[in-house]
């Protein structure tokens, strides 16, 4: 793989707008070359060209290897062809390169180039700089932090208190002293970077002498005392901390929500039980392997850019046959890009508190948590995936061939089938096909690299490929075809014919698999994909108890295009605790509280999704907010009255439904394009789209404006029953609600791309992580 495209695959995708622009660079690399190719004198015609090295001196065949190399003189300064300066701009420290060669043919090329490469130089060390500064700040909270769970530990281990006599032995278990790693690391630095302020950040939560015990080795801390009393001489002792710290009341519920409404205040006192000593070493935990990401992260930006100005400085000498790669790498590395080490001792640290704290000083332990291995693509999981798409072809060919050998279709129970099988298993199909746009989701998110495990907030390591997801896809589809295949043969067998009742079971016994594998609690079958599934969907239920993120109301979208499915299952329960599976008979239709529940699971997710908008418009006052709510309000006035034609059939009915859906459509069209998929900006670089697009073709962007727009309007059929096929009406029902969640495929592309764009563009690529302690204000100034 060629540097360019390695380059591009490492970055951090939300900082992709800091990096050096190498694919620029190499442009105008190219103009120089191409400049010097048509300037270059013609080649000798004739003759035999022979290569440089045949006209060299011969060297002789007994020289002797030890011979010592004659060194050549160092050049001159005035044969060097750049000078590096460095400069301050309104108040920030800057590089600028001369050119010194500009009378030379090409010229104004070269120096073209170097004042880009400085400008992109500038703009990496600058964001640089503010990322350091930023991490250094959240340091200090971490001590702050640490301090008190440190002290709080302490409590609750001796509610009574210590003497500070006793406190040696426990202190050294409860406190976790890492004095001697931090003794080890200043031995192997240099005394005038041990001095530095940068070396010593976090310095607190090491928890040394100077806070909690005595230095029993006052010799071997000598070195560090005088910038440790600097940090911390004026900190108070470890349990009078307590004093001004309250618990964050973090924890998003019912009752938070209520208290919030109400305007109470969120901390609370302090109770020291082991109970909430473990919520707060959980949430400690959390932050710090946050920490540590962004550190790695920063780490990594650092690399990666100095080897892009290496190799990028490298080119350059090779096209123009000059030697300035090494005065110029020579700057940067005496930057504060190329020396600052910054990050890496506030890794030292991290890595040192964690391992001690949180990991019972067990070094691979706490590693594996800081630094967790990535999902490996196993080659068991492609070959299930393609045995069950597999299985799913062959049955659908089979199910199509037996129907049509049969004539199924053209029997007296025709109807009757369609009226009660087939809603039964049509869920199956809404569900398939949902997971399989979802698949392709994520295959597009990951090659326009979209950072969709980030925005969704999955924890590192666990979120599903596209290959996982299609393996659960297949695999549900290829049980729900083997269930309807079943099914037909237990109908069409004379032996089997008098089993009707358990013919009409299956169905049942196929969902009731579905929800046990769903909630089963051990862990096999991606068990924490499950149980985000699941919390999402009971913030959902829940809506506005809890705060609304956008897994929850992105989740809560996709049961917007499920009503179908959510109907289906209102039918098993009528079809099969009302006991019509016994005489398969469809009573259900005709029954008042049918038709009333029919209203209600319509609605509830729109519903839902009104409330979310309610709750962000009181927390965020937002009026955008308040607007998506109205849209979901009027998509529920038209939804019940579309409900309601199609149970009584009236000419009011369906002029009020068709006002109401055309309405809902428009609005509904209008919020997809322009605030959910940021596109039709007029003055956009892309005309009528948006700034920034991931997608080079933009032919794309426009047919998925199109096709969104007839998508949105297939309700029409449901509507006005147009006969354009001779097809039953649960058939038109299926393919109305097929191409809502197609729709809703579609839409799930652009509005996280649309997200991830918006992150690139504030550089978001870190959660923030609640901290469990609050310290006073007035301690805060103090300090």
């Amino acid at each position: 793989m060629k540097f360019g495209k390695e380059f591009a695959s490492q970055m951090v995708p939300e900082w992709q707008e800091a990096y050096m622009d190498y694919d620029f660079l190499k442009t105008l690399l190219k103009e120089i070359h191409n400049f010097r190719q048509r300037t270059r004198p013609p080649a000798t015609p004739r003759g035999l060209k022979r290569k440089l090295t045949l006209y060299r001196a011969f060297s002789g065949l007994t020289q002797r290897y030890n011979q010592q190399p004659i060194h050549p003189s160092p050049p001159d300064i005035e044969e060097q062809p750049i000078l590096v300066t460095s400069v301050n701009r309104d108040g920030s420290q800057s590089y600028e390169t001369t050119f010194l060669m500009q009378a030379d043919d090409g010229g104004e090329y070269e120096t073209v180039f170097f004042r880009r490469l400085d400008d992109e130089f500038n703009k990496v060390d600058k964001f640089y700089k503010l990322k350091v500064e930023e991490v250094t700040k959240e340091a200090e909270m971490l001590n702050k932090q640490m301090d008190a769970l440190i002290a709080f530990r302490i409590k609750v281990e001796n509610p009574q208190g210590w003497s500070w006599e006793d406190r040696s032995g426990d202190m050294t278990r409860l406190a976790s002293d890492v004095a001697a790693s931090t003794a080890a690391l200043a031995a192997s630095t240099p005394a005038g970077a041990r001095a530095s302020r940068r070396v010593d950040r976090m310095e607190v939560i090491e928890e040394g002498p100077s806070i909690h015990e005595e230095s029993e080795d006052q010799d071997t801390e000598e070195k560090e005392k005088p910038v440790v009393n600097n940090l911390k001489g004026r900190k108070p002792a470890p349990l009078q901390i307590l004093n001004h710290v309250k618990l964050n009341n973090t924890l998003e519920t019912p009752r938070s929500t209520i208290k919030g409404f109400l305007n109470l205040p969120k901390q609370t006192e302090l109770k020291f039980n082991r109970e909430n000593l473990k919520k707060v070493e959980n949430q400690l935990r959390r932050a710090f392997v946050e920490f540590y990401h962004k550190l790695r992260l920063l780490k990594s930006f650092t690399f990666l850019n100095t080897l892009a100005f290496s190799k990028i400085m490298k080119k350059y000498d090779k096209i123009t046959s000059r030697n300035a790669a090494k005065s110029y790498m020579k700057m940067v590395d005496n930057s504060y890009l190329g020396s600052s080490e910054e990050v890496t001792k506030l890794m030292e640290r991290v890595e040192a508190t964690f391992i001690k704290h949180f990991a019972n000083s067990n070094r691979s332990k706490g590693m594996m948590v800081l630094r967790p291995k990535a999902r490996k693509q196993r080659h068991r999981i492609t070959f299930s995936t393609g045995f069950f798409a597999g299985c799913t072809f062959a049955l659908l060919v089979a199910l199509i061939l037996i129907i049509r050998a049969r004539n199924i279709m053209g029997q007296e129970g025709r109807t009757q089938y369609m009226e009660t099988m087939f809603p039964l298993y049509s869920l199956f199909g809404f569900i398939v096909l949902h997971m399989v746009m979802y698949a392709a989701n994520v295959y597009l998110w990951r090659r326009y690299r979209v950072n969709y495990a980030f925005i969704f907030g999955f924890k590192r390591g666990t979120e599903l490929g596209y290959r996982e997801v299609l393996l659960v896809s297949f695999g549900l589809a290829a049980l729900a075809l083997a269930s309807v295949l079943s099914n037909l043969d237990m109908e069409m067998d004379p032996k089997t014919m008098d089993y009707r009742t358990f013919t009409e079971i299956v169905p049942l016994i196929l969902v009731a698999l579905v929800f046990i594998l769903l909630f089963l609690p051990f862990n096999i079958l991606y068990r924490s994909s499950r149980f985000f599934f699941l919390t999402c969907l009971f913030h959902c239920i829940c809506a506005p108890l809890y705060k609304v993120t956008l897994p929850d109301f992105f989740l809560a979208d996709q049961l917007t295009s499920q009503v179908q499915a959510l109907r289906s299952l209102e039918f098993y329960v009528c079809y099969y605790g009302w006991g019509d599976f016994r005489r398969r008979q469809n009573s259900c239709s005709t029954n008042d509280v049918f038709k009333t529940f029919s209203f209600i699971i319509a609605v509830v997710p729109y519903w839902s999704r009104l409330l979310q908008c309610l709750r962000r418009l009181f927390e965020e006052k937002a009026p955008e907010q308040g607007y998506n709510g109205l849209k979901y309000l009027v998509t529920i006035v038209a939804l019940c009255l579309r409900t309601a034609y199609s149970h009584n059939k009236g000419s009011g009915w369906q002029v009020l439904a068709v006002i109401f859906s055309v309405a809902a459509a428009i609005f509904g069209t209008y919020w997809d394009l322009v605030h959910d998929w940021g596109l039709l900006h007029r003055h956009s670089k892309n005309r009528w789209l948006r700034d920034k697009l991931l997608i080079p073709q933009k032919s794309v962007y426009f047919g998925a404006m199109v096709l969104n727009i007839l998508l949105r309007f297939a309700w029409v059929q449901t509507v006005f029953n147009f006969k354009l096929f001779a097809l039953h009406r649960q058939t038109w029902i299926t393919i109305v609600a097929s191409l809502e969640i197609i729709r809703r495929g579609i839409w799930n592309f652009f509005r996280l791309e649309n997200e991830h764009l918006n992150n690139v563009g504030k550089f978001r690529a870190f959660k923030s992580v609640p901290l469990p302690f609050n310290y006073d204000e007035v301690e805060d100034k103090d300090e």
